[in-house]
């Protein structure tokens, strides 16, 4: 069985992002194992404090999901896209948890880190208020960001994408319909 992990990274609770996280997870759970965690119910100080120069404790949520990303096999992140990048709280998960020697090492005599979570892939299914006309445009620092330096820095295989937009002005038949789609990833782990 296939090990995912569904991150909701929207950090406020009751969100569209909550409906695809759901709906992701009622069909993947037929055949994987799952590991969900919302962004909202996490408590810990997104801030980076001393960048690497010191060690910074992990606060008990971030320990549960650092775990949970070395066990995983597959991860779907699910946010909306705002002032065309991440929620803070979500780049501070990141800050806090894509750590050397857990997600990626340096090598001495070696300019580019290896990654450690090699043979990993990932899904992001992101919403915006952009119309659609614009979106695929305007969502491609995020996901340069998100993917290449980020995930693929770390090691996942470059990750497959969904974008869902305008959200704002979406009808609930077009909300319904994102949903489906969501629902049909799920039901192929993907």
């Amino acid at each position: 069985m296939k090990n995912i992990l569904i991150l909701n990274g929207n950090p406020k609770p009751n969100s569209f992002a909550d409906s695809l996280v759901d709906a992701y997870e009622c069909t993947a759970k037929e055949t994987a194992n799952i590991r969900t965690f919302r962004l909202s119910e996490m408590d810990f100080n997104p801030d980076l404090s001393f960048g690497y120069d010191q060690v910074q404790p992990l606060e008990s949520c971030l320990e549960a999901f650092t775990n949970a990303l070395l066990w995983a096999d597959h991860l779907v992140l699910i946010s909306p896209v705002w002032w065309g990048s991440l929620p803070a709280k979500l780049k501070g998960l990141f800050d806090r948890v894509l750590l050397p020697g857990v997600t990626f090492t340096f090598e001495q005599n070696s300019l580019l880190p290896t990654p450690l979570l090699t043979g990993k892939t990932a899904r992001l299914i992101l919403t915006m208020d952009t119309p659609k006309e614009l979106i695929d445009q305007l969502a491609q620092p995020i996901l340069e960001q998100l993917g290449r330096h980020t995930l693929e820095f770390c090691g996942f295989a470059p990750p497959k994408v969904n974008l869902f937009g305008s959200v704002i002005l979406s009808s609930d038949r077009q909300r319904s319909d994102w949903q489906t789609t969501v629902r049909e990833l799920g039901s192929q782990c993907d």
